[in-house]
């Protein structure tokens, strides 16, 4: 019985460090030893910086997301059916965070609906939930940017004709600083999340009070279509007659389905239990509270403010609704023009760090999926700083790409959004309530009702989103999560195909005996010291038969090879000429290879691997060898090394000098 192994103590010899590990630790830091990861554990302050910004920043535009559908179809008549929109969506909002606090109960080892879904309706389903979060986190980086981008436009209108390029400049920024890790990423946001937080306390104070003075007027607009499409402002139409003004429902519910982009982002503490301090459910369950405490409070006391001040939304996504309530609210003067600055400047920067949430919770919602076999195993890997880099090098490639396609407009891509966070709370709250019924633990009858609500509310605003926002990009997101868990599965049955062949007769081949006789072949091209080097290393493998084979395309080139070799007195290491007159070089070694081989025969082939200083030097020499390797590398007991030389970035003066072998 083997016992534990001591670990090895790694020598002190100094070795010199790559050029791309000397520039990592310059932009990110020293790198962090695993046993830090319980440092890089988060409190509740700056764990809300971290996983709410999302959830928190939806508030800046969600009011004006309902009033973009509602104002074209019943003119002013908006101002009025604004609150009990709003309302109607905090109810969901209500009953998704009491759903949650069970889930992080029960879940406390993070995953969030993929885990929920996962243990409760199998790996299938799963992949479905974890697929329309990951779109959703996709979606969520690309609209923050966007959103802030617009933000920083209404005060500097000179910005936005570079929307693309200031919204693609954000993600680089968060990325790099996520890849810091997560302690440095919470630091840096937690004070552009709490600056939001109180000044929209501020604007919400004086609104309300001049409010209720009778001091906050709404703006007078010139209602005439001409006047509008001048000012850039969006159509604005007639009330009609009725409960709703003549609104339709299906317009009804439009407006329902763009203001439920305030709800997204109250899964992100569940996906990220395990990021926080002990006891972790315990303070993933206050955060949550305190982040729908905030949310809901800043949400419905924006669109109070706007029945106010009649703020309207504009063609072109500027000036913003918060930023005419805003302007309204605090008036001119120099403090009035202060804390207009500070909303646009707070405003701008929480819907910009709403993308954190997403860098946050994406990496390690992929790494759950890999682990499953289900994505590349390259993401469960933690990176330099105990993060996972390649999830968060991977959200920021495919939101930047998805921001220069829509042209960062937020209303391209606000139709595509909360169909797949909607999804995944669907899967997740119908599984947490058959995990109540199943498992049956005390007050399970109470989980039950609360899970079964929110996954009925959820279900009924996913299906409100998808018919009401089809034809508008929905579509897109409806075809993409089936297409892109139908690759996901492909992806896991190669995975465990190999996993198959790897484990068949593990124990056979191990004990199986070793082949009766060992030829070790050297391929040579020419001799020159990585040749030398090649056959120094085969002598010392001490084979039954060691020579080296050169495959001859130049006849002459050949010849002086053979002579050469002759001159040296290479004696002990035979060369063979193999004549290949139609150049198929790799086809000939596979010969040469193949006509050893027997039933008690092991070949090794040695090829000299030249390696450069410089990685552009690679491209001016062929790639024989690889190709050799290749094909050779197929055959039953044929195995291949490559045995390095590596070049020196100048050569010496005596390089033409040929080492003996």
């Amino acid at each position: 019985m083997v016992g534990p192994l001591p670990l090895p103590v790694t020598p002190d010899i100094a070795l010199p460090e790559s050029l791309g590990y000397r520039l990592k630790n310059k932009l990110l830091g020293a790198p962090l030893h695993t046993e830090e990861l319980e440092n890089e554990r988060l409190g509740i302050p700056t764990a809300l910086a971290v996983f709410s910004s999302d959830c928190i920043s939806s508030s800046a535009y969600a009011t004006e997301e309902i009033l973009v559908h509602l104002l074209p179809y019943v003119g002013l008549a908006a101002f009025l059916l604004v609150i009990p929109i709003t309302v109607a969506l905090l109810v969901v909002l209500g009953f998704l965070i009491l759903s949650y606090r069970e889930t992080i109960k029960a879940y406390p080892t993070a995953g969030g609906a993929y885990m929920v879904t996962r243990d409760n309706f199998g790996l299938l389903p799963a992949q479905v939930a974890g697929v329309a979060l990951l779109t959703d986190y996709i979606l969520t980086v690309a609209v923050s940017v966007a959103a802030g981008t617009a933000a920083l436009s209404s005060a500097a209108s000179f910005l936005a004709p570079y929307r693309v390029e200031i919204s693609v400049a954000f993600i680089v920024i968060i990325a790099m600083t996520n890849l810091k890790g997560v302690r440095e990423s919470g630091k840096l946001f937690a004070l552009p999340t709490y600056f939001f937080i109180a000044i929209m306390g501020v604007l919400l104070a004086i609104g309300f009070v001049k409010m209720g003075g009778g001091h906050l007027h709404p703006q007078t607009l010139d209602l005439h279509p001409a006047a509008l499409k001048k000012k850039g402002i969006i159509s604005i139409g007639s009330a009609g007659t009725g409960m709703l003004y003549g609104l339709s429902m299906f317009a009804l519910l439009r407006a329902f389905a763009s203001g439920g982009a305030a709800v997204t982002g109250v899964e992100a503490i569940s996906n990220g239990v395990t990021a926080f301090k002990k006891p972790e459910w315990l303070n993933a369950r206050k955060t949550l509270m305190i982040m729908g405490g905030v949310l809901a409070t800043l949400f419905l006391g924006l669109s109070i403010l706007s029945t106010r001040t009649h703020a309207v939304p504009y063609e072109s996504g500027t000036p913003t609704v918060i930023s005419q309530i805003g302007k309204t609210v605090f008036g001119g003067g120099v403090m009035g023009n202060v804390l207009f600055y500070s909303l646009q400047a707070g405003t701008m920067l929480i819907l910009v760090l709403a993308a954190n949430t997403s860098f946050a919770d994406f990496p390690r919602l992929a790494s759950f999926h890999a682990g499953d076999n289900f994505m590349p195993r390259q993401l469960t890997k933690r990176g330099h700083r105990l993060v996972f880099s390649n999830g968060i090098i991977a959200l920021a490639v495919a939101s930047a790409i998805l921001v220069v396609v829509t042209g960062a407009k937020v209303d391209r891509l606000i139709p595509l959004y909360a169909i797949g966070v909607f999804t995944s709370f669907t899967l997740s709250q119908s599984g947490m309530a058959k995990h109540h019924w199943t498992k049956r633990e005390p007050h399970w009858k109470r989980g039950l009702v609360i899970n079964g609500i929110g996954a009925v509310l959820s279900l009924v605003v996913d299906i409100i989103v998808i018919i009401t926002k089809f034809t508008h990009g929905a579509w897109f997101i409806i075809l993409l999560v089936p297409v892109m868990v139908a690759g996901l599965v492909r992806l896991n049955r190669q995975y465990e195909l190999e996993e198959d062949q790897l484990e068949q007769d593990v124990e056979e081949s191990v004990t199986a005996p070793i082949m009766r006789r060992h030829v070790v072949l050297v391929f040579v091209n020419k001799l020159d010291t990585s040749t030398a080097r090649a056959i120094q290393y085969a002598r010392a493998l001490m084979p039954d038969e060691l020579r080296a084979v050169h495959i001859a395309v130049d006849r002459a080139a050949a010849h002086e090879l053979a002579e050469r070799w002759r001159k040296l007195g290479l004696s002990r290491v035979p060369l063979e000429l193999v004549d290949c007159p139609d150049r198929r070089v790799d086809r000939a070694a596979v010969e040469v290879v193949a006509a050893e081989l027997n039933g008690g025969t092991e070949v090794t082939v040695l090829l000299p691997n030249r390696i450069y200083s410089r990685f552009w030097h690679r491209f001016l020499h062929d790639n024989t060898a690889n190709e050799i390797a290749s094909v050779v590398s197929q055959l039953p007991h044929a195995n291949v090394t490559t045995v390095p030389f590596h070049f020196a970035p100048r050569a010496p003066k005596h390089a033409d000098a040929t080492p003996p072998a």
